[in-house]
């Protein structure tokens, strides 16, 4: 039997993130990673946003580490060359009596720390934006976006370097408490983990449930994408966003440039009952054009294609407005650590995550009691 201090299973961003963090700390390290690459669901799946905590509840975990998350990104970015700018962001009000919408948003992110947001008018946003058009809007300056390709290469480096031990192609059959850790079962070997990190993103509930630890749900939310095709992407020049529907999911069909000079359209947000469905049923392009032009009135139905789509892991379920990240350890057994619900703005803040994770495994290590 293998024995090693930490065993983390799920190989995507935030994954890796714990990896670096824990390996750093001096423990011994495994991903067990599924697929045969890493990083290959939610991790790249996504808008490639660095977000600024603007719609999250002040002391949620979404506020607190998408600021201090952003502020690691942004530095390891710098630090690892890897690809990224920071173009700001606007949230339009496209009507008048969206204006005081935009102005809650401000209040709401003020409180949460993000000190940086300006309510501006048409002349500001239009200098930046010139094809978008718009009564006033909410500037995010901080706001930025990142190659999440490029990020994952530079954590599997990082992780290796630090002797982090990579196992592909790896599904947890099970698991059993023993006296001295968790003994997680593979179809290749058996492995004796001090303390494990739950990273299963889609399958978190699924490896809670493999290894004897507490009920929850894992609920697979579809985003979906569309394009503007080569000549039109000098419509957007940064990150434009429409005010957000009170009663919808995500935060609305916005237009990001992404670090490579295309931009795309989305996400929606639908919930599904599969893990693993990207295109049946998929959103009509229509659904894109009419978001778009409401923002872009000068985009035509041909200046868009149909994109890729991404699943989110949410932890709530569709009647939830708010759905937090849960980063705790497992109240059944101690030894095992959950990062589960871990959507946006998960990319943003995995750096964050990974330092409160494996603030966690030393309190195992340290055998504090749960609160």
């Amino acid at each position: 039997m293998e024995q090693i201090d930490v065993a983390i299973v799920g190989g995507g961003v935030v994954g890796l993130a714990t990896a670096l963090e824990t390996a750093g700390r001096g423990y011994s390290t495994c991903i067990l990673e599924r697929r045969t690459r890493l990083g290959q669901e939610a991790s790249t799946h996504n808008s490639g946003v660095i977000h600024a905590g603007l719609y999250y509840p002040p002391n949620s975990l979404k506020a607190k580490l998408c600021l201090e998350g952003q502020q690691r990104i942004y530095a390891f970015c710098r630090k690892h060359d890897i690809p990224h700018e920071q173009p700001g962001k606007f949230i339009v009000a496209t009507e008048k009596s969206e204006i005081p919408q935009i102005e809650l948003i401000a209040t709401r992110g003020q409180s949460a720390g993000a000190n940086d947001l300006e309510i501006v008018d048409r002349s500001f946003f239009r200098r930046r934006e010139p094809h978008v058009e718009g009564f006033a809007a909410l500037w995010s300056p901080s706001t930025g976006i990142v190659d999440s390709e490029a990020l994952i290469r530079s954590l599997t480096r990082l992780a290796v370097n630090a002797d982090v031990i990579l196992l592909l192609s790896t599904q947890i059959d099970g698991g059993v408490l023993r006296p001295q850790g968790i003994e997680l079962r593979t179809p290749r070997e058996t492995i004796l983990a001090r303390a494990v990190v739950n990273a299963g993103g889609l399958h978190a509930d699924d490896v809670s449930e493999s290894l004897g630890g507490e009920d929850f749900t894992i609920y697979p939310v579809r985003g979906e994408y569309a394009e503007l095709v080569s000549n039109s992407a000098q419509f957007v020049k940064g990150l434009v966003y429409p005010v957000p529907d009170t009663a919808g999911l995500g935060l609305g069909i916005h237009l990001t440039r992404t670090v490579w000079g295309t931009v795309t359209l989305g996400p929606t947000a639908r919930y599904q009952t599969t893990k693993n469905d990207h295109e049946s049923n998929r959103v009509s392009l229509k659904v894109f054009f009419e978001a778009a032009r409401a923002l872009v009135p000068e985009i035509k139905f041909e200046d868009l294609r149909i994109g890729g789509t991404g699943i989110r892991a949410r932890i709530s379920p569709p009647e939830c407005n708010f759905s937090d990240f849960r980063i705790e350890r497992d109240m059944n057994i101690s030894r095992l650590v959950h990062l589960a619900g871990i959507d946006s703005p998960g990319l943003t803040a995995c750096l964050a995550i990974g330092r409160m994770a494996a603030d966690l495994v030393k309190d195992v290590f340290d055998e504090k009691p749960l609160n």
